[in-house]
């Protein structure tokens, strides 16, 4: 009992370990780094009475542990991470990366004071989004364009500032949950409107909506099923139909479209995703879609169309509480400027990237991996796979693409498990028990890493 009561003795205080030259080198902040000492410290106390040790650690030793519970604890709840799962708008991991210039754009309006709403040429108040409103409506055509924090917010600010108080008009194929149970017929009721559902899941028809319109009706809203598909025995009603109808009966079409393409994005074999500027010829009278998916930008909402319209929106109250902060409005302006030159808007933004990158480039690339994984002593193959969209964007289609499969002792349970937990987590996919990393969605600068880690995983 004596011998163990000495040796508690000669535990070290906080105060003079907090001075040890590797706890004072840290870098922690000082109650972090105090709490994981005294966390470490309790432990060595717990262990020496329960008699599982039988002496006390030197302060190198204990230094040690707290500098490394500290960093554990201290680790980012929101990190970068290796995407190698071959979805290129990945919802958990982020959705679109932003481009380099966005990104610079971003931190520096972070970082400084900014023109966000001051005019220098006048020397007074300016507009917070009047520049990118301008590249929005030169890259669309658009005749006025707004942006607020998200998507959702866009379609909801939308249905409120047009047509609250009144009946909107849904094809039943278009009721969509768009994500997190958010729901189109709970934004329609939270905006004070009624909805009124028409045709069937399957079949809706022009008729369907001429039949539901009254004097009560305010807007036709037509949705992008961006994240399922319905096949077989199916119709739908085009919104240049829709347009006409609502032309005649003075009723104004909005269309969310999801995803935004900018681009033309037929030519990376995505057949089914609406563009922007088509919707507007088309005679949507608004048209509203995500930043953050195949615009490649970051998280925001965006609304284009009818200046009246929108005009509207800009005045209505809840445009206030969803406009968006000075870094996205950074970053979009950013990523906006680049699409006034579509070959350099390939290049650039890393969606865009992602998903024109040719099948002899990716095999390339995963032969490049695999090359440096064995120099640093690690086995790995490279093996065909198929890359999708993501951010439900385009289902169902399938873009081909490679990947790099460890081939260590390790299985592939074992191996996820290891490299999703590393500071800077490697998230790949397991099929038919291969662990696999698409490279497709992975970046060239973090090859070195990414083989380092596997290799010494293996």
């Amino acid at each position: 009992m004596q011998e163990k009561e000495n040796l508690l003795k000669k535990i070290p205080h906080v105060d003079k370990l907090i001075k040890h030259e590797l706890i004072a080198d840290s870098g922690f902040y000082r109650h972090e780094i105090t709490e994981a000492v005294r966390d470490v410290l309790t432990d060595i106390r717990e262990t020496l009475k329960s008699g599982k040790a039988e002496s006390v650690p030197k302060d190198e030793e204990i230094a040690l542990k707290a500098t490394y519970l500290a960093s554990m604890r201290a680790q980012k709840n929101l990190r970068r991470v290796v995407n190698g799962t071959g979805v290129i708008l990945h919802s958990n991991l982020g959705r679109a990366c932003v481009s380099q210039k966005a990104a610079s754009a971003a931190h520096d309006a972070a970082m400084f004071y900014s023109t966000l709403e001051y005019d220098t040429k006048k020397g007074e108040r300016g507009s917070r989004t009047a520049q990118v409103e301008k590249l929005l409506c030169d890259i669309t055509k658009a005749k006025s364009a707004l942006v607020v924090n998200n998507n959702a917010a866009a379609v909801l600010l939308a249905l409120t500032a047009v047509a609250s108080g009144g009946n909107i008009i849904v094809s039943r194929g278009e009721l969509v949950e768009i994500g997190g149970a958010f729901r189109v017929p709970d934004i329609i009721e939270q905006c004070g409107s009624k909805l009124i559902a028409v045709g069937t899941t399957n079949k809706t028809r022009l008729s369907d909506f001429e039949s539901a319109v009254n004097e009560d009706t305010k807007a036709i809203l037509k949705v992008h099923t961006s994240n399922f598909k319905v096949v077989g025995f199916t119709s739908a009603v085009s919104v240049k139909e829709l347009a006409g109808l609502g032309k005649s009966k003075d009723i104004p079409i909005i269309e969310d479209i999801g995803s935004g393409a900018l681009v033309d994005v037929r030519r990376y074999g995505i057949q089914d995703e609406p563009l922007a500027e088509e919707s507007l010829k088309d005679g949507a009278d608004v048209v509203t879609f995500s930043g953050d998916k195949l615009l490649g930008g970051p998280q925001c909402g965006i609304i284009l169309g009818n200046k009246k319209l929108i005009d509207v929106m800009k005045k209505h109250p809840l445009y206030r509480a969803l406009r968006c902060d000075k870094m996205t409005i950074a970053a979009l302006e950013a990523t906006l400027r680049v699409y006034l030159d579509p070959r350099a808007a390939e290049q650039e933004i890393p969606v865009l990237k992602m998903l024109s990158a040719k099948e002899g480039e990716l095999k390339e690339r995963a032969t490049k991996l695999c090359a440096e994984v064995e120099n640093d002593g690690g086995k790995a193959g490279v093996i065909e796979t198929k890359s999708v969209a993501g951010g439900g964007a385009v289902p169902g289609l399938t873009l081909k693409s490679y990947a790099v499969m460890p081939m260590g002792d390790l299985s592939a349970d074992a191996l996820e498990k290891k490299l999703r937990s590393l500071e800077v987590p490697i998230i790949g996919r397991i099929e038919d028990d291969k662990f696999l990393l698409d490279v497709r969605t992975m970046f060239e600068d973090d090859f070195e890493y990414i083989a380092g880690e596997i290799a010494k995983h293996d």
